[in-house]
């Protein structure tokens, strides 16, 4: 079931070469991406302490993140990330294109 969202994620890109493609993600609580697929393996680095939650395949995931975390995920996961808290979330999408 896809989240409730009554405001979208604000994406700003940051950095697109032929290398990378570097995006700040910033999420008002409750806010959302909607539902995406990467077409590259990327990073995330999260900028802000707050309640992060995804979803993939019908199963919810929500995790307290500290700024300074990070991971990696591989391209072609279809899912959706939401601002679970109450509090400001911002992360940086690193996607690899090579």
């Amino acid at each position: 079931m896809p989240f409730a969202c009554t405001v979208s994620a604000v994406p700003t890109q940051l950095v697109d070469d032929d290398r990378v493609t570097v995006t700040r993600w910033d999420f008002e609580p409750g806010a959302t991406t909607g539902w995406h697929r990467h077409g590259m393996d990327y990073v995330v680095v999260i900028l802000t302490d707050a309640v992060m939650a995804w979803e993939v395949d019908g199963v919810v995931t929500e995790l307290e993140v500290k700024a300074g975390q990070s991971y990696s995920r591989l391209t072609g996961v279809e899912h959706d990330v939401k601002n679970a808290g109450t509090t400001h979330l911002a992360f940086v999408e690193i996607e690899m294109k090579r």
